[in-house]
């Protein structure tokens, strides 16, 4: 149904002094701070992980040389959605002098929309990432203490025991990530890059990787994330995670969390001849996942 002169009977008015409402700050593309973005050219894309080779064994004086198969993993999918958002305005509400004012006012408004959209489907890949319904690749949500290697041992990029965030459980997942093996069980060096947190932790992130000294201690030792640069990336608030409690640190693994963009956001606009009325709409066609869940750990809190 097309915006009419009725539902804007205000803005017809002499003397009034503003519209407000359509333009309210937003928090910018904080998906970026997650996800690697690439571009696509099909309907839908697929990623696979090989296993690589175990370790080299010793070659004996005048022993053959040893033969290694490499394999396929698992493989994963993103399957790409159409996102796309519109209004029009009746062909009398143009006539009215609202077309100037309200065609800027609600493209700003379908250019919100759009981007809100996407910031809400990019966090709930961490949102659902410790739901089995959502599984990866490899048969397991994105963050599990069970992830199958080829070799038939496991990573987990997640506590054993879930944990909120502190200097030591912090501490903690910096180890575990730098234990994780490849499909074959050879250690591949992982470090994490970047914390990810909602604003209710913002405040602790703060006083865990910014202070010199330990937080909630009268030791006088130093703060051996911050020493270490354990975190290289600081901290980053995404506003769009809905677990107060939960937080997340990416790694350098690559080909960790994607996002594709089959089509990127475009605008248009037509009228219909016989209403007279004039339609916008705002398009784009994209898709959030991951690759290998080793590109981010996460605990859901206590």
């Amino acid at each position: 149904m097309a915006i009419s002169r009725a539902q804007l009977l205000k803005e017809l008015l002499p003397g009034l002094n503003a519209l407000f409402g359509l333009e309210y700050a937003n928090y910018g593309e904080e998906h970026k701070e997650i996800f690697e973005t690439e571009t696509s050219e099909r309907s839908f894309e697929e990623e696979t992980k090989l296993s690589g080779f175990s370790a080299a064994p010793v070659k004996n004086e005048g022993s053959s040389i040893a033969y290694d198969n490499g394999q396929e993993a698992w493989t994963a999918r993103y399957n790409h959605e159409t996102i796309a958002l519109g209004f029009s305005l009746t062909e009398e509400a143009i006539e009215d002098n609202l077309y100037d004012s309200l065609s800027a006012r609600y493209t700003k408004a379908l250019a919100r929309g759009m981007a809100y959209t996407k910031q809400v489907k990019a966090a709930a890949v961490l949102n659902n990432g410790f739901n089995s319904a959502y599984p990866g690749g490899d048969g397991v949500e994105l963050f599990s203490t069970a992830h199958p290697l080829v070799s038939g041992g496991t990573n987990s990029n997640e506590p054993a025991t879930p944990a909120d965030l502190s200097e030591t459980s912090l501490e903690a997942a910096v180890i575990q990530i730098a234990a994780w093996t490849d499909e074959r069980g050879l250690l591949i060096a992982a470090k994490p890059v970047k914390l990810i947190v909602p604003p209710s932790l913002m405040f602790v992130a703060t006083r865990i990787l910014e202070t010199e000294l330990r937080v909630g201690t009268a030791d006088n030792d130093i703060n051996a994330l911050k020493s270490n640069g354990s975190i290289p990336g600081g901290y980053s608030v995404n506003h769009y995670l809905t677990d107060t409690d939960a937080w997340f640190l990416t790694t350098d693994v690559p080909n960790g969390l994607k996002h594709f963009v089959r089509t990127p956001l475009a605008t248009s606009m037509d009228g219909d001849f016989d209403t007279g009325n004039v339609r916008y709409k705002a398009r784009e066609r994209y898709s959030f996942g991951f690759s290998d869940p080793l590109g981010i750990f996460g605990s859901p809190g206590a």
